[in-house]
């Protein structure tokens, strides 16, 4: 059982339109709406992000309730962030492993953040959108962005791998940085319970401090490369 804090609601018709748009989500087998205690109590079995998603597309805000029990610990649902991470500044170190230069390091780290994060958001292409522009600023104004956000990633690391383009390329990522950043910043702060999507939506990791630690770490690098440039 999932139960939602549900914003947004003002009459009996918001309430028959969450529950309609639930009941069509399979694997759902009841939903209940409360307009007056704002919550929606659902039965069966559905993935959290998908049931938030679809609340949100009717524009509504959904968070889970502090009451709900979740499956597994953060820090065993975050490991493949880690291993990520664990990776991708493995690789830069052997790839500096003859000379090691600042710069280039941070360069090769960039490149493979990059390469490596687009690569986790095409193995579930089709649902990431949906969950990106659940917490990045620019995607919920422009749901196309949501679609083209891995191919920029991949570009970007492309950029910085092969040391071409590579003013246009830091500007491109403090820019999508920063807004990224900015959108996870609001939803921790409104304690809302979603999907986190820096790794795609096929590994089902939960939004927390760890994603701003690192977007800062990026963003750090990033501006760090502009102003040595």
């Amino acid at each position: 059982m999932i139960e939602l804090q549900i914003q947004g609601m003002h009459c009996e018709a918001c309430v028959s339109k969450i529950e309609k748009a639930l009941h069509r989500i399979k694997g759902i087998e009841k939903a209940t709406v409360n307009l007056n205690d704002e919550m929606a109590i659902i039965q069966g079995d559905s993935k959290l992000d998908e049931v938030i998603s679809v609340i949100f597309d009717l524009g509504y805000t959904a968070t889970l309730n502090d009451n709900t029990a979740i499956k597994g610990s953060t820090a065993k649902k975050l490991i493949p962030l880690y291993l990520s991470f664990l990776y991708i500044i493995a690789g830069s170190l052997i790839i500096n492993r003859s000379e090691f230069i600042l710069e280039n390091f941070m360069y090769d780290f960039m490149g493979l953040f990059f390469i490596v994060f687009s690569f986790f958001k095409f193995l579930d292409y089709r649902n990431f959108p949906s969950t990106f522009k659940m917490y990045d600023p620019i995607a919920k104004v422009i749901p196309l962005y949501g679609w083209i956000y891995p191919f920029i990633e991949s570009m970007l690391g492309l950029a910085f791998l092969m040391r071409e383009q590579l003013y246009i390329a830091l500007i491109i990522s403090l820019i999508i940085l920063v807004t990224t950043t900015v959108g996870v910043v609001t939803t921790l702060i409104r304690k809302e319970s979603i999907q986190c999507a820096c790794l795609g939506t096929a590994l089902k990791l939960p939004m927390t401090t760890a994603t701003i630690i690192e977007n800062s770490i990026m963003l750090f690098m990033t501006i760090w490369m502009l102003i040595k440039f």
